[in-house]
């Protein structure tokens, strides 16, 4: 689906980890159709409190993850994650949640970098989840 919408003219492929299937799987996809992809993890920071994620130096490492997979990585605060959701909710109207504030984190932090190109990503969680946590309160 990422690949047909954009005609194929993806240059990064943004991602927050959790059990790392969806970074891994949609990664090697678009590795196969162009090897030049960048793979970006958004990578929860040790003692993180961003539900969904984990912090592969902290965590049981699920046996699909594969770092030599990831071409970069953006580290994520809890805090800086719950600010960028609560940006998603204020000024885009998109109702997300921490995981996808992380990985919208992440996109914004490659796009400063990048000379240009397509940067995607994908929202793994919605806010509903949240309206009783720290997230919204």
């Amino acid at each position: 689906e990422i690949w047909k919408q954009t005609n194929g003219q993806v240059d990064y492929f943004v991602s927050a980890i959790g059990t790392s299937g969806t970074i891994m799987g949609v990664g090697k996809y678009l590795k196969e159709y162009n090897p030049n992809v960048k793979i970006v993890c958004a990578h929860p920071v040790k003692g993180h409190y961003i539900q969904g994620l984990k912090n592969m130096e902290e965590a049981i490492v699920p046996s699909i993850y594969d770092p030599s997979k990831i071409d970069l990585e953006v580290m994520i605060e809890t805090k800086d994650a719950f600010e960028m959701t609560r940006k998603l909710a204020k000024y885009e109207g998109i109702f997300a949640g921490m995981s996808s504030g992380a990985a919208m984190l992440a996109a914004v932090e490659t796009a400063k970098k990048a000379d240009c190109g397509v940067i995607v990503t994908i929202f793994p969680d919605r806010g509903d989840r949240y309206l009783s946590t720290d997230l919204f309160l």
